[in-house]
């Protein structure tokens, strides 16, 4: 009988599932905000200016792969899988605002739609981000007049923040609401349920590459730097902040 009960339980506990997101897209999303949230923190003071600087060449380097892989990728990746989510909203809103009732709303594809809203802005924001910060780094302002060109590059960096922390608290909302993780399908590639994958090449190799193409990037510019990524008064204002303790 304890054998039976064991066996029972075993079973109960390894549900099915599926995989909806494959490698190479999950590690996109992991070194993209990763590059973006060290570019934020190292974007005041010279001495972080190399490896602010090269946090964003990152983006734009990862940003590049994101489009190919849209344009040439499976089909769930797709641009074009992304833009008919959002294209659907004047129907969607349509639908809601006839619906006689919330619990009747089909708010599926309204949380699709806004996630899908949102990487496409944080994938437009990108392009202007990234060329206002080459700009500024490589001193187009001396000939352009006026210091509008930084100031422009700290403001789309702010509004970037505000879109990102907006994605993040709508994953935390529908978590809550939903009380499932909405964020683990980029952590493992899958969900619960039956049925097949609906990604059905995991592309392990492929994110491996790009792991170690931007990996790759990083040491370079380290190399180039006679002081690396980090200058050394970065590292003794660090030091000196904690002997304030």
């Amino acid at each position: 009988m304890q054998t039976l009960s064991s066996s029972h339980g075993n079973q109960a506990t390894h549900r099915p599932t599926r995989r909806v997101s494959d490698a190479p897209t999950r590690m996109f999303h992991w070194l993209f905000a990763a590059s973006f949230l060290i570019a934020y923190l190292t974007a005041e003071g010279e001495q972080w200016r190399l490896l602010h600087v090269t946090s964003g060449y990152t983006m734009a380097g990862l940003l590049v792969f994101r489009i190919v892989y849209g344009l040439f990728g499976p089909r769930q990746v797709s641009l074009k899988s992304l833009w008919n989510k959002v294209s659907n909203a004047p129907q969607w809103l349509r639908s809601a605002i006839g619906s006689p009732s919330v619990a009747g709303m089909n708010w599926r594809q309204g949380q699709n739609m806004l996630m899908a809203l949102a990487i496409i802005l944080l994938l437009l924001m990108t392009i202007p981000l990234t060329l206002s910060g080459y700009g500024t780094y490589n001193d187009w302002s001396d000939f352009l007049g006026g210091e509008w060109l930084e100031e422009l590059h700290e403001f789309l960096g702010e509004a970037f923040l505000m879109v990102v922390l907006t994605h993040l608290g709508l994953i935390i909302g529908l978590s809550f609401l939903r009380r499932k993780n909405q964020a683990s399908p980029m952590l493992t590639g899958r969900v619960e349920g039956a049925g097949p994958d609906l990604v059905k090449n995991n592309r392990g190799w492929l994110a491996i590459l790009i792991l170690a193409t931007v990996l790759a990037y990083g040491t370079f510019e380290w190399q180039q730097s006679p002081n690396g990524l980090v200058s050394p008064g970065a590292i003794s204002s660090i030091g000196e902040g904690h002997d304030d303790f």
